[in-house]
């Protein structure tokens, strides 16, 4: 249900915010890993390759997390949801700064991707309804916007954290941030959903449905194939200096927030228009990467314009594949965090094994080209399927206007039921 003044002054409502807040924090967990890579990996007795499978088993427990987890708390409160999800966070966070074991590490990320899978996919469901339909994508562009912001400030802050510190200081330093943020999300008086796990699973018949979150799973695989191991491209081949790094990632994730916009802004009137060449531009944008990145300058410039343009599209499919399920979100929501992880996990396996083959540093970067150009299939598919329905409709009113008045009203119901 839209927030009343909300609607009423075209603001979105503050849980939209506050929401954002939240992803945030877990972006910040999930993606600051890349940043800090050379130095969790010789602590815990593995290489910088294997290191980077803590960023892919975060997307594989976002993956299994997203969809069971909102079955399985459907008919709890939401805000009960939210901070059972916050502590399971904080939990995991502790228990990774405690250990030595790369294996324990492991286990401690995936379990706290459930909680954030969890947290994204009641999050989601409540922002897009406290907006309203026609603030829909606005307000995911919003609450994801908390994510990008998390590359603008989280990630470079955590990098440097991570470097001066150490990184087990900054896992201390996020579970502090999620234990502080416990039971200050949505008012105590927030009654049980009521909710049907069939007509969640019903929503599922849509293909529309599966082609927006095909788009998710390709956009996000292939913009993360090239970020997680970005470092060592930007160290080895582009000859910035480790200390630099974080500066970098901030021009990513101000890229990432821009196009988070862009997305925001045009994804509800000109959704396929918006998507389908930011799509061809992330592609493009990859591939030159692989022959520029040799210039420092060059590959700052082509990082910050690949985040631009990738993460233009997240949005609009969010809101798109939410739109799709209709009464059903919260799976559907679920689904879509899903894809992007399921995307985020391909992606980031894939570019390690190229950052280990004779591609080098390079090879993540023709992963992510792979991924991004891919994306435009389901995309146009989408485009074509909506085109059709556009002139189904036209076809059908402009019969009616045919009928006889005495039949008129019958055939107009027909038509809208």
């Amino acid at each position: 249900m839209p927030h009343p003044a909300a609607a009423a002054s075209g603001k979105l409502p503050p849980v939209v915010w506050v929401l954002a807040g939240g992803t945030f924090l877990m972006g910040t967990t999930e993606f600051v890993i890349a940043g800090i890579l050379p130095d969790i990996a010789p602590d815990l007795g593995v290489s910088v390759s294997q290191a980077g499978l803590l960023i892919t088993a975060f997307a594989v427990g976002m993956i299994v997390g997203g969809p069971a987890m909102s079955l399985a708390t459907l008919r709890l409160p939401r805000r009960l949801t939210l901070v059972l999800a916050l502590s399971v966070f904080a939990a995991g966070h502790v228990v990774a700064a405690l250990t030595g074991s790369f294996t324990v590490a492991m286990a401690a990320r995936f379990v706290t991707a459930l909680a954030t899978g969890a947290f994204w996919a009641v999050g989601f469901v409540i922002a897009t309804a406290a907006a309203g339909p026609a603030d829909a994508t606005r307000a995911v562009s919003v609450m994801m916007g908390g994510l990008t912001l998390a590359n603008v400030v989280g990630v470079p802050a955590g990098s440097l954290a991570g470097h001066i510190t150490g990184w087990r200081g900054l896992f201390w330093t996020l579970a502090a941030l999620a234990a502080a943020t416990i039971g200050r999300f949505l008012p105590r008086t927030e009654q049980r959903a009521r909710v049907s796990v069939r007509g969640e699973i019903r929503a599922l018949r849509q293909g529309r449905l599966w082609l927006a979150l095909a788009a998710a799973v390709l956009i996000m695989g292939g913009v993360l194939a090239a970020y997680t191991y970005i470092t060592p491209l930007l160290t080895d081949r582009a000859g910035i200096r480790a200390g630099a790094v974080p500066l970098v990632l901030v021009a990513f994730g101000a890229g990432a927030l821009g196009g988070t916009f862009v997305g925001g802004r045009f994804g509800d009137r000109r959704p396929m228009s918006t998507t389908i060449p930011a799509s061809a531009a992330t592609a493009l944008l990859l591939l030159a990467l692989i022959p520029l990145s040799a210039s420092p300058a060059a590959a700052v410039v082509l990082i910050f314009l690949m985040a631009l343009t990738g993460f233009t599209i997240n949005p609009v499919v969010t809101a798109l594949a939410v739109r799709f399920a209709g009464d059903a979100p919260t799976l559907t929501s679920a689904l879509t965090t899903s894809a992007y992880n399921t995307g985020i996990a391909v992606g980031s396996a894939l570019a390690g094994q190229a950052l280990d083959s004779s591609l080098g540093v390079t090879g993540p970067a023709l992963v992510g080209t792979v991924f991004t150009g891919l994306t435009l299939l389901p995309l146009i598919a989408l485009a074509v399927t909506a085109k059709r329905d556009v002139t189904r409709i036209v076809t059908h009113s402009a019969g009616e206007v045919r009928i006889p008045a005495a039949r008129e009203n019958g055939a107009a119901t027909r038509a809208r039921s």
